[in-house]
């Protein structure tokens, strides 16, 4: 038998199965826990223990906002980092903003519950007695003869939702929130953090920035109590009834001209397309002029806000309301003749703003959550006010409540006085339980056919209300001219 002289190893005839790794495969072992540096390992755990206090933070915010559509408004516009050149980016909004969460510091003022529900409704009480003034008057300065728009509250409208833009977009005034500050170093044109060491994304910082001011009671006042009094979804419905009767003031005019009904619906038609597209523009602009604005925009330091401006507004909201209720009960002097036609218009107004701005408030806080797809709280109020507001139009151009009777043109005192409350009622009371900023801001949010479902159903079913209510008495005995 013959041997194999050359020395080679004879081949194995069994086949090398596939999966059996070779011994270069061998020598790469994939990497375990057990291979990872233990300081990396701690890295790790930090950083998710950082991110999981932080989705608690967010959460905790948004359970505290989310209920009261005012405060719980949405980013009108987002700011997205620019995809130009890199140039570009800096001028971008989101390149300011990048690095870790806030890293909370302990406030060396202690906080109460109480007193920051009591510094709320202060707030509220304040800036809702200026958000109708600002309303009358803003009313009367548009009402003049060439206007090209004759209803008074469509720039009122307008306005609040521009302010509600740019306080739910801005992101400086309230940077330090409760007492929370970043750790961040002021450069020429804006703020930027120090180094990331794997903190959250710009993204959510904001997030978690949008939802914590939404609890400071400053904020608050401004977005629920001024821009929410300063519009007024009741006096927009109002005219588009008057519109559809043919009863809206025209200050082009001496007298209403009579015309034809199917002008009536255009002129519906019109008021409700003008006041609703003017509204959302004016919502995005104002996100926009925040961005803008935003290297120029101040920071409340935390500790002013609570001990020196928060005590001042429990006086001053307090205080301003009790003073228009003096005010109301003993009238200024009339003994120089002089027609002093304010005092129903502003004074009662004053009065019974407060009223309609707490319960607005507290029904939003109630109802808002309930139904995620249709804001329950703030379509409760815009319906109730709306109704309130028919009924006292109804008073108040009925000849046997205040009006002026048809047989005479002389009125007592008695009558005067009550058409001055029924005033006060509908632009204090009414036009501060509705709003218009937070009916738009939800439009603006919701998904496509709920918004449709919510905002036709909304106006169609104030106007529903308004043509029962007015229209029965319109349609029958007419209305007569009020005495104030």
């Amino acid at each position: 038998m013959e041997t194999d002289t050359s020395g080679q190893r004879p081949s194995d005839p069994r086949p090398r199965d596939e999966e059996t790794p070779t011994r270069e495969e061998e020598d790469i072992v994939p990497p375990t826990e057990l291979a990872i540096p233990e300081i990396e390992q701690e890295h790790l755990r930090e950083e998710e223990e950082r991110e999981r206090l932080n989705e608690e933070a967010f959460r905790r915010a948004e359970e505290q906002g989310a209920r009261l559509s005012e405060v719980a408004v949405p980013a009108p516009v987002e700011r997205r980092p620019s995809h130009r050149e890199p140039w570009a980016t800096l001028e971008s909004a989101e390149s300011r903003v990048s690095g870790p969460p806030p890293s909370v510091i302990s406030s060396a003022v202690p906080l109460s519950e109480f007193a920051t529900k009591l510094y709320t409704v202060s707030y509220l009480i304040f800036f809702s007695i200026f958000g109708a003034l600002a309303r009358i008057g803003l009313e009367a300065l548009t009402y003049y003869p060439g206007a090209p728009v004759t209803t008074g509250v469509l720039w009122a409208n307008v306005g609040g939702c521009l302010l509600m833009g740019f306080f739910a977009e801005d992101r400086n005034i309230f940077r330090e929130e409760w007492g929370q500050q970043q750790n961040t170093e002021k450069h020429g044109n804006g703020f930027s953090s120090k180094e990331n060491q794997g903190g959250t994304s710009p993204e959510n910082n904001l997030k978690l920035h949008k939802a914590v001011k939404k609890s400071i009671p400053l904020y608050v006042g401004l977005t629920t109590g001024f821009c929410g009094s300063f519009t007024s979804f009741s006096s927009f419905m109002g005219d588009v009834f008057l519109a559809l009767s043919n009863d809206l003031p025209n200050p082009n005019t001496g007298s209403i001209l009579p015309r034809n009904g199917g002008y009536g619906f255009m002129a519906v038609v019109a008021i409700i397309l003008y006041t609703i597209s003017l509204s959302l523009s004016s919502l995005g602009f104002g996100a926009h002029l925040a961005v803008a604005l935003d290297r120029f925009t101040p920071t409340l330091p935390f500790i002013v806000t609570r001990r020196i401006i928060d005590r001042s507004m429990v006086v001053l909201g307090f205080g301003c309301w009790l003073g228009a209720v003096f005010l109301a009960i003993w009238p200024p002097d009339r003994h120089n003749g002089i027609d002093q036609n304010w005092r129903g218009r502003a004074v009662f107004a004053t009065v019974f703003a407060p009223l309609g701005c707490l319960l607005r408030y507290y029904v939003s806080l109630f109802l808002n959550a309930r139904i995620p797809a249709f804001p329950l709280g703030t379509f409760t109020v815009n319906m109730l006010g709306t109704m309130i507001l028919g009924m006292c139009f109804d008073l108040k151009h009925a000849a046997s409540v205040v009006a002026v009777p048809a047989s005479t043109t002389a009125f007592s005192v008695g009558r005067l006085t009550g058409c001055q409350v029924l005033n006060g009622v509908l632009d204090g009371f009414c036009g501060c339980t509705t709003t218009v900023s937070t009916w738009i801001a939800e439009l603006y949010s919701l998904e496509l056919r709920h918004a449709y479902r919510y905002g036709l159903l909304t106006i169609g079913l104030a106007l529903s209300f308004l043509v029962v209510i007015m229209g029965s008495m319109r349609w029958t005995v007419g209305f007569a001219v009020p005495v104030c």
